[in-house]
């Protein structure tokens, strides 16, 4: 599927994106890169991966997304498969450094509605008022904390949950559990940080 103009492929979907990527359309496999290589290299962020190593192992799983894009059967489960790349990625890494890994530096928001179980991790590039900035980075280096400090496998499925979009399902596939402990870990290491966050919260 050539002759696509670069535009076109930002209006595409993901679906859509990969059947080109799997025909060697390479500006289809370009643009796939681009959506995903913010959300890789904050999970290894939040993972706690030795932030000397973020860049090249986000490299690294973009160079497995690529080479083996072509035997990914179903197209509907690249979110799913390209979570395993990372997971696989950052278990790696411990197995090679065989230490607990170090906190990072990332900019995070955590929002809570009491009404959504589902309520998500948003990480995005906000820019904070002047009257803002000192109780926003000290929220920002509390949320950091947290999540760094979570027991390793809360802090997987929370990332893979929050920050890949994986369903409990896909999680529990990768995690090799069941969807009851998935859900029940979400759960635990949301109210850590929620537990954390109640002092800030008016």
């Amino acid at each position: 599927m050539k002759g696509f103009s670069k535009k076109k492929y930002k209006d595409m979907s993901l679906y859509d994106l990969i059947c080109c990527a799997q025909s060697d359309d390479y500006d289809a496999l370009e643009e796939i890169i681009k959506q995903e290589q913010k959300n890789i290299y904050a999970s290894f962020c939040y993972l706690g991966a030795n932030k000397e190593n973020i860049s090249d192992l986000t490299q690294e799983a973009l160079f497995r997304m690529s080479k083996n894009i072509k035997n990914l059967k179903n197209p509907k489960l690249f979110k799913s498969w390209l979570g395993q790349i990372v997971t696989n990625l950052f278990y790696d890494e411990l197995r090679k450094k065989q230490r607990i890994p170090d906190s990072v530096s990332i900019e995070s928001f955590w929002t809570n509605d009491d009404n959504n179980e589902n309520t998500i991790l948003n990480i995005c590039d906000n820019t904070l008022k002047p009257d803002e900035r000192t109780l926003g980075k000290e929220l920002t280096d509390i949320i950091k904390d947290t999540i760094c400090a979570l027991p390793e496998h809360f802090r997987l499925v929370i990332i893979l949950r929050e920050l890949q979009g994986l369903s409990y399902e896909e999680i529990a596939k990768i995690t090799q559990t069941n969807v009851g402990t998935v859900k029940s870990r979400i759960s635990r290491a949301r109210n850590k940080l929620q537990e954390c966050l109640k002092p800030y919260i008016i």
